[in-house]
């Protein structure tokens, strides 16, 4: 195994809300190898783009550390400017991403200048335009945002992106915002970035078919932890966390599973409860099952860690222990 490009250890991302304190990321650790992608996916607010947001230093860490590539995120903006350059954040809503009043060529060169790369910045920014898929570079480059398509725009945060030669990408939710005829080509994209130029990528979604179509590996996030993390084929056909069971159950690609409907209040990670947290609507629990196991004390009680239940495979589960 290869050093990772991306470790994170012991991360804890929290703010105030309401004068509640809210544990967006509560203790996770992950760590990503060159030329891979690893999904993160779960429900709104399980703590994902929290999570990506933290490594390039926009949400502060309460605990823990990121680093990439052999620099930690500290709240030097010194580092930080170096640690951006490794690692590039893709925004989920391009039109949101880009200033209206800048062209494309200013759009791209910005990062650039702000790094000062050695060599001509328009050069760069066509070359990193053509990577992007938008050629010839010259049709693009003073172009505006309106004048684009919503798949050109994301296209243009690709070639920002690109053109710091990143040893990681993070993308929140990359095709989310596009048309279903578009999110192919964009997703094509991304993996050929992983495949012919070893970058590393970190994609954030809720749609377990898009990280089924992209992702080597897959981390199921539930109420600021990591419950399920392994090799995309082994989490998808043998998952071993009821709560990935549950998201697998409403993909239409998956065959053969009843769908399983969740109980209870939607995760509040405010109000985080004892015990293993996806408890209150767990279907083990509800159904029984975990009194039957005699399990049903450590689900309500006893705060459970990843344990690996196949090589390279591993959930946080009483019931799957």
């Amino acid at each position: 195994m290869t050093e990772p490009v991306l470790s994170v250890r012991g991360v804890h991302v929290r703010y105030r809300a309401g004068g509640r304190e809210v544990r967006a990321v509560d203790g996770v650790d992950l760590d990503v190898q060159p030329g891979e992608v690893l999904a993160l996916v779960g429900e709104s607010g399980c703590g994902k783009t929290s999570l990506i947001r933290s490594v390039i230093g926009l949400e502060p860490l309460a605990e823990g550390t990121v680093t990439c590539s052999g620099v930690t995120v500290t709240r030097s903006a010194g580092r930080l400017k170096q640690l951006r350059r490794l690692a590039q954040m893709i925004f989920q809503d391009p039109t949101g991403a880009l200033n209206p009043r800048h062209t494309v060529f200013r759009a791209v060169a910005e990062g650039v200048k702000i790094h000062k790369l050695p060599g001509d910045v328009r050069d760069i920014v066509a070359e990193a335009l053509s990577r992007a898929g938008l050629r010839p570079p010259e049709r693009f480059i003073e172009r505006y945002p309106h004048e684009l398509s919503g798949g050109q725009r994301q296209r243009v945060l690709i070639a920002g992106a690109i053109a710091l030669g990143p040893r990681v990408l993070l993308a929140d939710e990359p095709v989310a915002s596009l048309d279903a005829s578009i999110r192919g080509e964009i997703l094509a994209l991304m993996r050929g970035l992983v495949d012919d130029e070893g970058i590393a990528i970190v994609a954030v979604t809720h749609d377990l078919g898009l990280a089924w179509n992209i992702a080597d590996r897959i981390a199921v996030m539930y109420l600021g932890r990591v419950v399920e993390i392994g090799p995309t084929e082994e989490v998808l056909t043998n998952p071993q966390h009821p709560y990935t069971r549950a998201l697998l159950s409403v993909v239409p690609e998956v065959e053969h599973m009843e769908q399983t409907i969740l109980t209870g209040e939607p995760p509040d990670p405010a109000r985080i409860p004892t015990g293993c947290r996806f408890h209150p609507r767990c279907p083990v629990v509800a159904s029984g099952e975990a009194e039957r196991l005699g399990i049903l004390a450590q689900c309500t009680g006893d705060d459970v860690a990843l344990t690996e239940r196949a090589p390279a495979h591993s959930a946080a589960c009483h019931a799957s222990g």
